[in-house]
Formats: C-alpha cells, sequence, structure tokens
C-alpha cells in the first residue's frame, strides 16, 4: 500500500519538527532561557498570551513579564534559582502582558542539563487560567451565600428553644430580685444574689455563643482541638431540641486536632442534629458520638487517619429512592416553609473543603445515622487523604 506520509519513528522527530510542533501550540506560553533567565526562544502561544513579538521577547529578562510588586519581591530570581537548584519551579500569580494588562498565569520552569549534569538553559510554559480562577471565585461567592442562607434558617429554628431558655433566667433573675428585695436574712439574701449572678452568666455565655454563631463572615481554617469545640457545641446544639428530647454526648478522650473553620463545623453539626430532631418529630434521644479513626478506603475511598463524628437518631429513617438525592443544595422532603434544603449540601461542601467525606445509613424505620469524617493532624502534620 503506497501512502504520501512515510511511518513515525523516534529518528524523524528532528530540531525543524521539533521546533514546528512547539510553534503549532498557542495556548500555552513555550519558550526558553538560558542560565541567567533571558529570552532565547519564543512560540506563537507566547505572543498571544503576552503580546510581544519574538524580536521583542528575545533578549528580555525573565522579570519583564512581572507585576512590578513581584519584581521588587525578587521573585523572578528566586524561582530562577529555585529550577536551577532543584530541576523545576512552579508558581501560579499575576503576570503582565505587553499593553499592561495582568492575567493569572500557571507557570513551570524546568531545568535543562549537558552530559554533564550542568545548566545549560531553562524551558518554561505559562498558561493563562484567569477564567478558572474567576470561576472558582464565583463558586467561592457562592458558596458563601449558601453558607449564609442557611445559617439565617438555623438562626429562626434556633430562636425559639433559646427565647424559652432566656425566659427561664428571667424568671429565675427577676424572682430572685424580689425576694431580695424583701429579706434581711443575709445568708438567704447571699444566695438569692448568687443565683442572680449565675443565671446572668448563662444568659451572657448564651447571648456570646449565638454572636459568635451568627458572624457573617466564616473564618480562615485552622487548627482545631474537637475535645474543647464539642464540649462547648453540646450547651449550644442543645438549644435546638425541644424539651421532650435529649442529646447524648459520647467523645473519646484524646481525638486527633483537625485544621478546618470552626464555624462551618459547629453549622454542619447543628444541621445535622436540626435534621435528626424532625425525623423524630416530638420525642427521642439525638446520639452524638466522636473517635480517632484509620481509614482504609473503606469510607469515600479515604485513606489515613481521620477524626469520626456521628449523628444519629431514631426516627423515620429514609427512603432508598432519595438517598441519592439528599446532598443536592435545595432538595428537601420537609412541607414548604421548613426547610430550604440547603442543610446536607452544607454538611457535604464542608466535609469535602475540609478535604474529608460524610456518609449515610439508614434503614426505613430503623432511624438514621450520619458519619463525618474530617482528617487529622497527627505529628503537627494534617494527614493528607488519598
Amino acid at each position: 500500500m503506497n501512502s504520501q506520509f512515510a511511518p513515525f519513528s523516534p529518528g524523524t522527530l528532528t530540531e525543524r519538527h521539533y521546533e514546528m510542533l512547539v510553534q503549532a501550540v498557542v495556548d500555552y506560553a513555550i519558550f526558553m532561557l538560558d542560565p541567567a533567565g533571558v529570552v532565547v526562544s519564543w512560540n506563537a502561544g507566547a505572543a498571544r498570551i503576552k503580546g510581544y513579538d519574538a524580536n521583542e521577547a528575545i533578549g528580555q529578562h525573565l522579570s519583564l513579564f512581572y507585576t512590578d510588586e513581584d519584581r521588587q519581591a525578587g521573585k523572578p530570581d528566586y524561582l530562577l534559582e529555585l529550577a536551577r537548584c532543584e530541576g523545576r519551579a512552579q508558581d501560579e500569580g499575576w503576570r503582565v502582558r505587553k499593553d499592561g494588562t495582568r492575567f493569572w498565569a500557571l507557570v513551570v520552569i524546568d531545568a535543562i542539563r549537558n552530559e554533564l549534569g550542568e545548566v545549560i538553559g531553562l524551558a518554561k510554559i505559562t498558561r493563562n487560567i484567569t477564567d478558572r480562577r474567576e470561576a472558582e471565585g464565583r463558586y467561592e461567592a457562592l458558596r458563601a451565600q449558601l453558607f449564609q442562607a442557611q445559617k439565617l434558617e438555623a438562626l429562626g429554628q434556633l430562636s425559639g428553644g433559646m427565647a424559652h431558655d432566656f425566659n427561664n433566667l428571667l424568671t429565675i433573675i427577676l424572682s430572685a430580685a424580689k425576694l431580695a428585695s424583701r429579706t434581711d436574712d443575709p445568708e438567704r439574701l447571699a444566695s438569692l444574689l448568687d443565683s442572680i449572678q449565675t443565671a446572668g452568666q448563662r444568659g451572657a455565655q448564651m447571648t456570646r455563643n449565638l454572636l459568635t454563631f451568627a458572624r457573617c463572615e466564616p473564618k480562615a481554617t485552622r487548627q482545631v482541638d474537637l475535645d474543647e469545640l464539642l464540649d462547648a457545641a453540646a450547651t449550644f446544639i442543645d438549644q435546638a431540641l425541644p424539651r421532650t428530647m435529649t442529646l447524648r454526648m459520647q467523645v473519646d478522650e484524646g481525638l486527633h486536632p483537625v485544621q478546618l473553620d470552626p464555624s462551618e463545623l459547629e453549622m454542619a453539626l447543628l444541621n445535622l442534629v436540626l435534621n435528626a430532631r424532625d425525623a423524630m418529630g416530638v420525642v427521642g434521644e439525638v446520639q452524638v458520638q466522636a473517635c480517632n479513626r484509620q481509614l482504609a478506603g473503606e469510607a469515600g475511598g479515604l485513606h489515613g487517619e481521620f477524626v469520626e463524628i456521628i449523628v444519629a437518631d431514631q426516627g423515620c429513617g429514609i427512603d432508598p429512592s432519595i438517598r441519592s438525592r439528599l446532598f443536592e443544595p435545595f432538595f428537601t422532603t420537609k412541607d414548604v416553609g421548613k426547610g430550604t434544603g440547603l442543610g446536607l449540601s452544607q454538611v457535604y461542601g464542608f466535609a469535602r473543603q475540609a478535604k474529608g467525606g460524610v456518609q449515610i445509613d439508614s434503614a426505613a424505620g430503623w432511624g438514621t445515622l450520619i458519619r463525618l469524617y474530617l482528617p487529622a493532624i497527627v505529628g503537627g502534620l494534617a494527614d493528607e487523604p488519598l
């Protein structure tokens, strides 16, 4: 059979063919630098992305494409030195086009060595990922809006329980104050004043918890002591349950610390408790358990050291036909006006953001058990999930 093209073999890829291949790439800036960082070649993608023709770019130092801030901070020289010493340097950041506009770039610089191992040049690849960065920004903004919407719903549901508790505290304070005004017994007076002080302190703590929970902006992630957080959260979360329900906490001692935003974990726990409450009606027990777990793929493919937090109820269970939709935003089985459908989606989003996972075990008539897995910090470092 005759063919107008010769069969491909490694030997047919000449230097000229390689140059033609590089020049054909227009979505990536691909160019060579000498060991000092001066441009010695320039492809069509570099001209398209950076705005400089080859005759304008060749002979210029790499720093030409960096912002004034990065040049003053020595970033170009740092990346060049890193590539020369380590063989490769990677970076993301703003770069500047010929017309002065900026774009967000993903950059890789690889060292090229001769037979003696000496660096004879550097290969640089730049990709414009501005669109991806903007999309991630829009996603984070939407996620923040959903988080705040769910928080407002949760605050509304908390208000009933907190109003009841505040009313009890005010009753104690007013009654004790009235009795104190009528007694001449020093011991009786001291006891009444102590009751007033204790009730006032409890009310102040409830207010602080509410203000902390209601703040508009999530905090940056930090290392969190779960023993301390869960102990403090127990009193706060209990406010969401009617007096006919109980909250039972079973927290193992010595839980590993985790790296996360504590307000988002509090929110996730509250959402799970609210779902458990709604599943049981007016009577029942919500169980919250926490322990250290080592996973080997049995939970969502996660591997490594984790902290497992379980929220279990004795409710009606979940219909298998809707199991796959439970984490969808705005999906709810509750009556109109009784839920936005953002609770479990917030829990799922939080777990994924924390590089963990969430699983649901349920059977109709047997209740529901939700497992939240959070990567543990062991030996001062977060255990990176595989």
